[in-house]
């Protein structure tokens, strides 16, 4: 069933699983403020028996990043370029940046686990959606690069905090300011891939990936995402008084307890 198709976007959904398909191969899924748009439309409309969402991109690249139209004056039509942006108030800036990040911030959300199939090059912007999601599966030809800071620029759409939590801040300091490639095998080694997988194997990977997640209580995989994401910033009393709340919950729930 497709829930959505525009500007580069395209939502399908079967069953628990959805799939956001970037669809814009010509360019190698390069990426708009109206691809943005597209793709923050396509959180609020996912349905709500949803538990799964894939993020892949057509062709041969996740993404190559920011449509390089929008470094040019003139822009791409309708849009706001990067010299218009700079003469705005600071308040018009940070605004408009603040609207681009609404693209990245809703892979998080708690009721959901959400994974980024990447194949190709996974560039800039395209490396910052990968981030966005939970989970990274690549093919084995994936290469990740942060070209930012090479354009004079710094990564301002959410992937700065996933990035240090995944591979530190020495690393990620590195990647960032260096702009190398980070290619599937150090990706996987390093913990920012889950899973290497042959590129003809990777939609097969996903769909497994994808059966697996949904294959325990909805609510327990809720909870634990829950109790996951928050660990790191808990101290570890805090942490402990969270996994007894969130059992206790869960066995009331069980039992027929519960709310």
């Amino acid at each position: 069933m497709t829930l959505l198709d525009k500007d580069g976007v395209r939502l399908t959904a079967e069953g628990a699983v959805a799939t956001v398909t970037l669809a814009n191969p010509a360019k190698l899924n390069a990426q708009t403020p109206a691809m943005w748009r597209a793709l923050e439309e396509a959180g609020r409309v996912l349905p709500g028996d949803i538990r799964v969402v894939v993020l892949r991109g057509e062709g041969t690249s996740f993404s190559a990043g920011l449509d390089r139209r929008m470094f040019e004056p003139e822009g791409i039509e309708g849009e706001h370029s990067f010299t218009d942006l700079a003469r705005a108030s600071d308040e018009k800036l940070d605004e408009a940046i603040a609207t681009y990040q609404e693209a990245f911030t809703w892979w998080r959300r708690p009721d959901l686990i959400t994974v980024a199939a990447v194949q190709g090059h996974a560039i800039g912007a395209g490396f910052q959606l990968a981030l966005s999601c939970d989970l990274r599966v690549c093919a084995d030809d994936a290469q990740f690069a942060m070209r930012e800071t090479s354009l004079g620029l710094v990564p301002d759409l959410t992937g700065t905090h996933r990035l240090v939590e995944l591979v530190g801040y020495a690393r990620a300091l590195e990647i960032c300011a260096t702009g190398r490639a980070v290619r599937a095998e150090e990706a996987e080694r390093t913990g920012l891939a889950n899973l290497v997988v042959p590129a003809g194997e990777l939609d097969a990977a996903c769909a497994d990936l994808a059966a697996a997640l949904i294959a325990a209580p909805r609510d327990a995989v809720v909870e634990t995402k829950a109790l996951l994401a928050g660990a790191t910033s808990r101290p570890y009393e805090e942490q402990r008084a969270a996994e007894r709340a969130a059992q206790a919950r869960r066995l009331r729930d069980l039992a027929g307890l519960g709310d």
